[in-house]
């Protein structure tokens, strides 16, 4: 099974950007659906993003289209989630995690089985 670990979080300006990690050891990256969700405290995690298995199409929430974005970094065995023009609703815990199986198209609702330990973003001036 994949290990995941995030990094990249930290404190941001509205407006400001982040580029989060995903790092997998103990398998390649590259063959899994990989998603990218948030949580606060209090709320249901939120689905923000995913990149496909198969053919590295990718999704996104209403919430973060036009201003995240995910891709891979096969030579680091990662996927980025590269976050601009932020906003203090971003605010959360992000966390990656790899789908348990392929699907052609990712999905925000499938199964995920292997969750990294999350990193905090928060959005504040």
């Amino acid at each position: 099974q994949v290990q995941l670990v995030e990094s990249g979080g930290g404190l941001v300006q509205p407006g400001g950007s982040l580029r989060l990690s995903c790092v997998a050891s103990g398998s390649t990256l590259a063959y899994y659906g990989i998603g990218w969700f948030r949580q606060v405290p209090g709320k249901e995690r939120e689905g923000i993003s995913c990149i496909s298995a198969t053919d590295d199409s990718t999704w996104y929430a209403d919430s973060v289209k036009g201003r995240f974005s995910i891709s891979r970094d096969n030579a680091n065995n990662a996927v980025v989630l590269e976050m601009n023009d932020l906003k203090p609703e971003d605010t959360a815990v992000y966390y990656c995690a790899s789908e348990r199986f392929v699907h052609y198209s990712c999905s925000v609702t499938n199964e995920y089985d292997s969750w990294g330990q999350g990193t905090q973003v928060t959005v504040s001036s």
